[in-house]
């Protein structure tokens, strides 16, 4: 029986509403109880003649036992019911679709429940990052169950993304390896191999939606053949700082003050991962170049075989004492705007539960895939950054292999634009009169001119006049 033919719950719903036993309807409607006990227990169909008929005796339209209500009951239940919070339950589409069929009163007042949630998260949230920004670090506020990702976000944070025994880690294995700078993958594999490490490259197919996989067992390293001569080397880097400096990364992932296994297996990873660009672009050479070529990123793409992100993300780990770099901030979005990764050397502030702000350029990078935009970003606070970004593409090895496209941004103080390539043909001196506008996000940010504001800032509420129309409609306008 098909599901729009299973009305029994709505049935049975509307006759306990009236209050009437099931003879008593059986009845009214000229048919057996028995029979109408097999309707609402969905073993016998509901005939338009009886469909007309409960109609007439409960009064509602013939719509209330339409089916497309409910399946919007389930797509909001489904949402609701995909929070973090309720992983441990296992819930499933059958089960709440199930539940609607069922109790479709509890149902739609579950459904208020989890609006409710969202809105008292929202507003807890946004007073959170406002009190956060009158408070030193450390005594900032926990806004509840942080995700895994954000925990080691806020722990490269701590750290300054500068990690100098994982540095030294990367230098020694470079000494070993000697001839890294002819032959980047061929060193690496050799270094594997020599560890008992069978290293293969194989097929996209055979491979799945894996990029890298290894067997600790067996020691076998398998990886794809999607993978670009950058990725395969910073991938072979990666495995061999997860065997040569294992160490290392247990002491700093043991001094994190992470709070669960998925955290800490993450942190694990991303500090594996500055292992691996650590060896493909070294601290000293990396930053000699960088103020060589006034930190072009292309140049530096080239000159130590890496990708955008690859550099971008290394410039920020520049902190050694004594033979620091630029103070950078890095951010990588996809194309609905989620920021996936961001760490703020800057100290320019990233939106953390709800959506930037579109004026930045990170996005505006969407519109031209492939090209370096520059943007004079100015804060609310005054703040004034001088930023880059440009799309990156990954997959796409193969006509039907699924291509995935982000925006990396990097950015630092206008103060010190001035040592970068991009800078070079603006005049900084009056650029900051002409900086673009830009927010940390909507709720936060005080203007209240932008015709591109997505809902009313904290501090002014909203107040529509129907005679009136702005820039946008959360945007005030003048007069």
């Amino acid at each position: 029986m098909s599901d729009r033919m299973r009305l029994g719950t709505k049935v049975r719903a509307l006759r306990r509403r009236a209050g009437l036993t099931q003879a008593a309807l059986a009845a009214q409607l000229d048919i057996s109880p028995s029979y109408l006990a097999l309707i609402e227990g969905d073993k016998r169909p509901l005939t338009a003649r009886l469909l007309i008929g409960l109609a007439r005796i409960f009064d509602v339209d013939l719509t209330a036992f339409d089916d497309d209500d409910d399946d919007r009951v389930a797509a909001d239940l489904l949402e609701g019911f995909s929070d973090p919070l309720f992983d441990e339950h296992g819930l499933t589409g059958p089960d709440v679709r199930e539940m609607v069929r069922a109790s479709p009163a509890v149902a739609r007042a579950t459904v208020t429940a989890f609006r409710a949630l969202r809105a008292a998260r929202e507003q807890i949230q946004t007073l959170g990052a406002l009190a956060a920004d009158a408070l030193p670090e450390e005594d900032r506020p926990t806004l509840g169950d942080r995700l895994p990702a954000e925990e080691v976000s806020d722990a490269l944070q701590r750290a300054d993304n500068h990690f100098p025994a994982l540095e030294d880690a990367a230098e020694a294995l470079r000494r070993h390896l000697g001839r890294l700078e002819r032959d980047p993958i061929g060193a690496l594999v050799g270094h594997l191999e020599a560890r008992r490490v069978d290293v293969r490259i194989e097929t996209a197919d055979a491979m799945g939606r894996a990029l890298r996989r290894y067997d600790p067992r067996n020691r076998r390293l398998w990886l794809s053949e999607s993978l670009s001569p950058s990725s395969l080397c910073f991938q072979l880097a990666h495995q061999a700082g997860l065997l040569d400096a294992d160490a290392v990364i247990d002491e700093q992932v043991a001094g994190a003050e992470l709070t669960s296994d998925t955290a800490r297996t993450l942190y694990r990873v991303a500090l594996a991962n500055y292992f691996a660009a650590a060896v493909m672009m070294p601290y000293g050479p990396l930053l000699a170049a960088a103020r060589e070529t006034g930190y072009d990123v292309e140049r530096l793409m080239h000159r130590f075989g890496a990708g955008w992100e690859q550099v971008c993300h290394r410039l920020t780990t520049l902190r050694r004492r004594g033979d620091e770099g630029l103070r950078f901030h890095f951010v990588r979005v996809d194309i609905a705007g989620n920021i996936s990764k961001r760490f703020s050397g800057s100290g320019i502030r990233f939106a953390r539960f709800s959506g930037a702000c579109p004026r930045w350029n990170v996005h505006l990078a969407f519109l031209t895939p492939g090209r370096i935009r520059t943007q004079v970003s100015q804060m609310p606070d005054g703040a004034a950054y001088f930023c880059i970004a440009r799309t990156v593409e990954r997959g796409g090895a193969g006509w039907r292999a699924p291509r995935t496209t982000l925006a990396v941004g990097l950015g630092l103080r206008l103060a010190d634009a001035d040592r970068l390539i991009y800078a070079a043909d603006i005049d900084l001196a009056r650029a900051e009169a002409r900086a673009v506008p830009v927010g940390t996000t909507c709720r936060l940010c005080p203007r209240t001119d932008c015709a591109q504001r997505a809902m009313p800032p904290l501090a002014a509420p909203l107040a529509v006049d129907p005679n009136v129309r702005g820039l946008s409609f959360y945007a005030r306008p003048e007069g």
